[in-house]
């Protein structure tokens, strides 16, 4: 693979990879931190059910969030190719999702009840969209405009100082600061000026124009999943990993004792999820650049392991001891900050630079179906309880980390 900005000498290469590396931490940074603040599983059904929003609305959040930022990715990607600074559609998302936060804030100001649910679908909806335009598109800005050594740190590093911020907000919430609706929506007004000021901040970016020669049809998509065995190997393990995602909430559940649940139980899994995030980011990037394919092993089998002790916990029947389930949540959420560094090194790793974009796409959009599979599959599961939820999403994260050593292995030197 071509290394960034080849056309420059030797310091002027390594000062501008510096440089953007440093834009790229800020930006990303940014959009992470928004992405907590208005966290659609915890923030935004907060606020809607203090709004008076309809249960059945609120069910709608994290379907529209998840489904909408990963399916649209194959129709972006095909109009993606023919861009040459494909950073300006990064730009765009992340500005599209400023706008949207505004509106949420606009509608928890003015409206109530099913009005303000539907509102908040809508503009969850654009940012969703948004959110896909910029998946879309930072593999291939991250790939062209920092060494493969070096992506995963950036990444990770950024991880951290997002997890960092959300841990803050979180502890805010804990000890009441922050626990009324003036407070929550004013936490998404910030994520609304944080997304403003990482598209500002994007635009400093120095990047080469991108090569051309990816697909750009449906039809063109397909055939690129038939010829590349190694993608569809890596479909199939970041498939049967989506169980790190799926599976944090039934530990919510097993939290709940025959009263109910409790703000000090609810503030501890919060506490252990961010903190997750804080302490294991920038580790897991700087594992992921030297073997994002063992990292994927390493962290599915870890997975797996938290969700068997929590099945254990549970059937010992010690499962409301404080801090015990939340102490196994956090070595679960560790795993999926892996699962998420490392399949993201991965891809742009294996990817050629003409088919960075086309890959995400084709990927993602795999990865959103399965998601809707997965999560039926949990729902099927979880009528015999949590526990048999989580048996097959641990299941499913052994397979995952077991898969990974069937992928291709990639060389962990600088392009």
């Amino acid at each position: 693979m071509q290394a960034p900005f080849e056309r420059l000498t030797g310091q002027e290469s390594d000062r501008t990879e510096a440089r953007n590396g440093v834009i790229h931490i800020l930006s990303l940074s940014m959009s992470k931190v928004a992405d907590g603040l208005i966290d659609p599983k915890l923030v935004l059904s907060w606020l809607l059910g203090a709004l008076g929003a309809p249960a059945a609305i609120i069910a709608l959040l994290v379907p529209i969030r998840e489904a909408g930022a990963l399916i649209p990715q194959i129709f972006l990607a095909g109009w993606l190719q023919r861009l040459p600074q494909r950073r300006w559609l990064w730009v765009a998302g992340s500005a599209g999702q400023a706008v949207s936060a505004g509106v949420i804030v606009l509608a928890a100001l003015t409206l109530q009840g099913a009005a303000v649910g539907l509102a908040f679908c809508a503009a969850l909806a654009a940012l969703a969209l948004s959110r896909a335009a910029c998946s879309v598109s930072y593999k291939d800005i991250l790939g062209k405009t920092v060494g493969q050594a070096k992506r995963g740190a950036v990444t990770g590093m950024a991880g951290s100082v997002s997890a960092a911020a959300v841990l803050g907000f979180a502890v805010l919430l804990l000890t009441g600061v922050l626990q009324n609706k003036a407070g929550v929506i004013g936490a998404i007004a910030l994520a609304a000026v944080l997304w403003a000021g990482a598209a500002l901040n994007f635009t400093r970016l120095r990047e080469s124009d991108s090569e051309r020669g990816g697909p750009d049809t449906a039809h063109g998509f397909w055939e690129l999943l038939q010829q590349d065995a190694n993608l569809r190997r890596f479909i199939l393990v970041r498939g049967l990993l989506t169980s790190t995602a799926l599976a944090p909430p039934f530990l919510a559940v097993m939290t709940t004792g025959d009263t109910g649940s409790d703000v000090q139980s609810l503030g501890a899994l919060v506490l252990a999820s961010a903190g997750a995030g804080f302490a294991s980011s920038y580790v897991w990037g700087w594992l992921a650049d030297r073997s994002s394919r063992m990292m994927l092993l390493s962290a599915g089998l870890l997975a797996a392991l938290a969700m068997v002790a929590a099945i254990a916990v549970q059937l010992a029947g010690q499962a409301q001891v404080p801090f015990l389930i939340p102490a196994i949540l956090f070595v679960l959420m560790v795993a999926y900050h892996g699962v998420r560094q490392a399949r993201s090194t991965y891809l742009v790793d294996i990817s050629p630079a003409a088919r960075r974009t086309a890959n995400a796409a084709v990927a993602n959009l795999a990865i959103g179906l399965i998601l809707l599979g997965a999560g039926a599959f949990g729902g099927a599961l979880s009528w015999v309880g949590p526990n048999g939820a989580l048996t097959g999403f641990a299941a499913m994260s052994l397979l995952g980390g077991l898969a990974a050593l069937w992928l291709e292995q990639v060389t962990s030197q600088s392009e």
